[in-house]
């Protein structure tokens, strides 16, 4: 891959425009209706066992407020599940979406939600983040533009969570070059195996 800038072809760093295309992500409204963005984002949500009751409240709370869920599972209790099927299929979802121009978010819960978010971030294109409180949720999308959420369901009240969540959903990414450039950085090795400096 050669890289360089508009203004030094070569000279071994990318420029914002080819990052920003790298990075994949998209900018979407900041203006906010009743406290949800004005393009209210598709939400897909998985879990395993232990996130199920958080799982079930999560659907049926963010359904009322006006979101399309769709719903990952697992859709029955099973101790013995295994999270990374139900979690990489949330993820990839996602990014379906995003790659067909729709607005689209996730969540992924677990009983500390570090297992679910590091297989969500096995699927190309997905930026999970383990947010724990309002400060960490907020931030993944401002600064990382983060697209999936990991909560662990162990860790917080469904009261918590939820906060958690809703305000995961409802922050915009800043599109401030400094993230643009960072994303697109990361986007670059995951898509060409390419470290930009």
């Amino acid at each position: 891959m050669t890289t360089g800038t508009p203004n030094n072809p070569g000279s071994g760093t990318l420029g914002s425009a080819s990052l920003i295309a790298a990075s994949g992500h998209m900018a979407y409204p900041r203006a906010r209706k009743n406290g949800l963005p004005v393009t209210t984002p598709r939400v897909h949500i998985a879990t395993d066992h232990a996130g199920m009751e958080l799982s079930a409240h999560l659907v049926s709370h963010l359904t009322a407020k006006g979101y399309e869920v769709v719903d990952h599972g697992p859709k029955e209790y099973d101790a013995l599940d295994d999270y990374p099927s139900f979690c990489i299929n949330a993820g990839a979802a996602v990014v379906a979406d995003q790659e067909a121009g729709v607005h689209a978010l996730g969540i992924v819960l677990g009983g500390s939600g570090n297992g679910e978010q590091i297989a969500a971030n096995k699927v190309k294109g997905v930026r999970a983040a383990l947010a724990w409180n309002l400060s960490t949720a907020k931030l993944a999308r401002e600064h990382n533009d983060a697209n999936v959420v990991a909560v662990g369901g162990r860790q917080h009240s469904v009261e918590e969570a939820t906060e958690l969540i809703e305000a995961f959903l409802q922050e915009p990414f800043s599109n401030d070059e400094r993230h643009v450039r960072r994303i697109g950085k990361i986007a670059v090795y995951e898509t060409t195996g390419e470290i930009v400096e």
